[in-house]
């Protein structure tokens, strides 16, 4: 994600239920009588799962001829319905349908504005509020289905798309060709193989799942409020456990926090007292991404409301009722929960992983995103194939070029030409001006926990360079200090931490941007997409700056050329701008009524 920082600028869809709920018959007025006429009625046989929806003898059905053999225009098939590729619909003008034929492909029907899903959770702003459908945002300017894109191929420029089994329909598949593709698909939810974190944690990347621990907090409440429930079992169930301390995590605390201090506090009141919100964070503070003075704020801000802070800390599996943590002290405690949301981490969407794969992972190598160019074209795609936002990383120039150079500068000095850890930190600090992504990797490699970030890339490099060293360092997850690498160790740490290389980070404000930027450059090529390079400007990210809410009304901003903003006015501010940055008038009145509908009457706390 996708992830749903709160950013200037502005999992899939859930899966439906496969059988829906009757809906209960309307009782008659007494006094009335009613006569039925009933027949049977066969029901429609249902297709075999193979045919998708075509029959054997004439394949997949195929969604009409692009230009080269039919209209004459450019089709741009977009997929997904998020904020790149809505991004993009948005700013596509009506005045290009003379060059380009639009379809949108997605297997929902809807745009959510997932920065207000910490909100939706609580009951803050409605579902209805921050979600606009496809076809209200696409109007007349293209066609849409809603479909799953299962295969891509690009020698033949086609995509296969299917309509999911969500209401009982059989799966529908056809072909679309297209003369250029735009990927906006996104990224999935990454569990990082821990044990029961996709059995028992909550996910929190869609409306779907902002529901599903709406629906959470208040059964948890009122199993808490039956006279059977043991004192000990009401702390569990009032326990809720966020890991992540990103902006995401922060923001379903801060909610949470108001939710029960505002509202549930009022209802029950005998519960309250054994609440206990947690959030679980690898780092030393939250909001690493922001300003250090930010993290510190939060930090108090939180103590102050009760909201217990589990830091330089990692999870290392999740039961039905607990969560196993392991501290930098390599010391092991359990955390009962009601509710445990995962708020940390994204990987490679199947529909980029497909496309890596018919691509070849010789010029498709990154682990998360498709690699592009400048002009966000995908490499090996001979210029047809665009991705945008989590689904795309733009490739940079890599450290490992200069290996030799950043390597003698600093191990020259040792006798047997080894690299300190210590010196390793330095030498990525100081390179990190010319190659940005290794100022990251800096400043997690501590020689603790933090060297287990980016798939413990430095642990693993030093640990194989210094076998003959003690295998506690192994177990505790640590980098030994006194570890060393040679030249051709150092070189393939570079190789390896380039290949993971993301030039911009995975936020709704990158992926706006990337799909305003690609409209207009289309729109500059007028149909001569090939020539993109002369007709249109490189796309260049311009960072408005960050913010979140952190409850009580406050919120943080970090803002180029300004620093760090808390407290009240920050928290003003958030709101309107998350009011103002909504997709459509109508989202923005709607939000703005929530708003005031929670300070007048508060939250809905209704289990429907």
């Amino acid at each position: 994600m996708a992830a749903a920082a709160q950013q200037f600028c502005c999992k899939p869809a859930a899966a439906l239920q496969q059988s829906r709920p009757r809906v209960a018959a309307r009782p008659q007025p007494a006094g009335r009588s009613l006569k039925l006429s009933l027949r049977a009625v066969a029901a429609p046989e249902r297709p075999p799962a193979s045919q998708n929806g075509a029959t054997p003898d004439t394949g997949l059905p195929s969604f009409g001829k692009t230009g080269n053999g039919g209209s004459g225009k450019k089709r741009i098939v977009v997929l997904g319905s998020g904020w790149a590729a809505m991004s993009f619909v948005k700013a596509f003008d009506e005045a290009m349908k003379e060059k380009y034929e639009l379809v949108l492909v997605s297997p929902r029907n809807f745009f959510t504005y997932t920065p207000l899903l910490p909100a939706m959770c609580v009951g803050t702003v409605e579902e209805r509020s921050i979600v606009e459908p496809v076809r209200a945002v696409l109007g007349n300017k293209g066609k849409f289905f809603e479909a799953k894109c299962t295969d891509i191929n690009p020698e033949e420029k086609t995509i296969v798309a299917c309509f999911p089994e969500d209401a009982g329909f059989p799966e529908a598949c056809f072909k679309i060709a297209y003369d250029h593709l735009v990927i906006g698909v996104g990224s999935v939810n990454n569990t990082f193989n821990i044990e029961g974190v996709k059995e028992h944690t909550m996910f929190f990347k869609t409306v779907e799942d902002a529901a599903r621990l709406r629906l959470r907090i208040s059964e948890c409440f009122e199993r808490a409020a039956l006279p059977q429930t043991t004192a000990e079992e009401r702390k569990k169930l009032l326990s809720f456990v966020i890991v992540g301390g990103g902006p995401t995590g922060v923001e379903v605390a801060a909610e949470l926090h108001d939710l029960i201090t505002e509202d549930l506090v009022k209802l029950y009141p005998d519960e309250v007292k054994d609440v206990s919100i947690r959030v679980i964070e690898l780092m030393d503070h939250v909001l690493s991404m922001y300003d250090r003075a930010i993290g510190e704020y939060t930090a108090q801000r939180f103590k102050r409301s009760g909201i217990e802070l589990v830091l330089n800390s990692r999870v290392k599996a999740v039961g039905p009722e607990t969560v196993t943590v392991v501290d930098k002290q390599n010391n092991e405690f359990e955390i009962p929960f009601g509710a445990c949301v995962w708020a940390t981490g994204v990987a490679m969407h199947p529909v980029v992983r497909t496309l890596q794969e018919k691509l070849g992972k010789d010029v498709q190598n990154h682990f998360r995103s498709a690699v592009t160019d400048e002009y966000l074209r995908v490499k090996g795609s001979n210029g047809s194939i665009f991705a945008l936002g989590d689904a795309a990383t733009i490739e940079q120039n890599t450290a490992t070029q200069k290996a030799t150079e950043l390597f003698d500068k600093y191990a020259a000095t040792h006798a047997d030409g080894r690299l300190t850890l210590t010196e390793l930190q330095q030498l990525m600090r100081e390179a990190s001006e010319e190659f940005p992504h290794l100022r990251e990797h800096a400043t997690f490699l501590d020689g603790k926990l933090g060297s287990q970030r980016f798939g413990g890339l430095a642990f693993n490099a030093f640990f194989e360079a210094n076998k003959d060293k003690a295998s506690m360092y192994r177990e505790l997850g640590i980098v030994d200090p006194s570890s060393t690498l040679n030249h051709e160790q150092f070189t393939t740490l570079l190789s390896n931490i380039d290949k993971g290389l993301r030039a911009l980070p995975a936020t709704a404000q990158v992926a706006k941007q990337q799909g305003e930027y690609l409209a207009a450059a289309l729109q500059a090529a007028d149909g001569n997409v090939d020539e993109l390079p002369k007709l249109a400007p490189k796309f260049q990210y311009s960072h408005k700056g960050s913010m979140a809410y952190v409850g009580g009304d406050r919120a943080v901003m970090d803002v180029p050329k300004v620093g760090p903003l808390m407290g009240l006015a920050a928290g003003l501010v958030w709101r309107g701008f998350e009011t103002w940055s909504q997709i459509s008038f109508r989202n923005r009145i709607l939000v703005a009524n929530d708003w005031a509908r929670t300070k007048v009457f508060g939250r809905d706390t209704s289990r429907v």
